[in-house]
């Protein structure tokens, strides 16, 4: 059987339920229903059936959704770290801890927060994006992500190395920036009271110095104690361009912040 669309005319076109069958060598069609008044879904759900396909009820009933997570900004974000090898350059091997360094890399691409956030937004239960699905994380507990952060710190050095030396050449100009933030807690060995940045002067606070190339491609980050003055930190930074990176020539360049010296120093 098959459903035939007759024109008629200028009237409506005739729609029939049809079959054929031969007699000797001829083939002949015979109308078996017409279904020139049934609803246009009806009938394209009945040419279906003909089709070999399968009647379902509605939309509610064909389909069961039991979860939608969030997904387009992650494949995009996750595409993009691939692209540029960012898994390769954080560890060859797989690992767990590797898988947990991406998850919370892209997480502060795609919806910044807290530790203890991200978790939240990782863990199947609590999953606010498909991030963790498609790194295949699991379950996640809260020491794995400090776990995870510590095993990051291990791999500071072979990746600002990486980055020296696809970015910076001897005579080249470095640019040096300063910055302050506030922490919670009394654990931090490097928390001290000192000059703040984000305007919180009562807070114990950490220092940090950010080494970029001349288009402003950061290369290297070091903490300091929290009363550590920028000028206090330029030696560090000439030392590890000298020794870690192995540039003999290179003009440093910092940003004046108010309160706070800036220096440039060629060496």
């Amino acid at each position: 059987m098959f459903i035939d669309v007759v024109p008629n005319g200028r009237s409506a076109s005739a729609v029939l339920l049809r079959e054929s069958f031969r007699e000797g060598r001829k083939v002949h069609k015979r109308t078996i229903a017409n279904l020139s008044q049934m609803p246009p879904e009806l009938i394209d759900g009945l040419r279906a059936l003909l089709a070999g396909g399968t009647v379902v009820g509605g939309p509610d009933q064909a389909l069961e959704i039991r979860r939608s997570l969030p997904h387009g900004h992650v494949a995009a974000v996750l595409g993009m770290m691939r692209k540029l090898e960012i898994p390769r350059l954080l560890g060859r091997t797989v690992s767990r801890e590797r898988d947990l360094a991406l998850a919370l890399i892209a997480s502060r691409v795609i919806s910044p927060g807290s530790k203890l956030s991200t978790l939240r937004g990782l863990n199947p239960e609590t999953a606010t994006s498909s991030l963790g699905q498609r790194l295949g994380l699991g379950v996640i507990e809260e020491r794995e992500i400090y776990a995870a952060l510590d095993w990051l710190g291990g791999q500071q050095g072979r990746i600002e190395r990486y980055f020296a030396r696809r970015h910076l050449r001897d005579g080249t100009l470095v640019l040096y920036d300063v910055s302050s933030s506030c922490l919670e807690g009394r654990c931090c060995d490097l928390a001290q009271h000192g000059y703040s940045r984000d305007h919180r002067p009562g807070r114990l606070q950490i220092v940090y110095g950010l080494l970029c190339d001349r288009e402003g491609r950061p290369i290297a980050v070091e903490v300091f104690e929290g009363n550590t003055a920028d000028p206090g930190t330029i030696a560090a930074q000439v030392e590890k361009l000298k020794r870690r990176f192995h540039l003999n020539h290179i003009v440093l360049v910092g940003d004046p912040v108010s309160g706070s010296r800036s220096t440039g120093r060629r060496g």
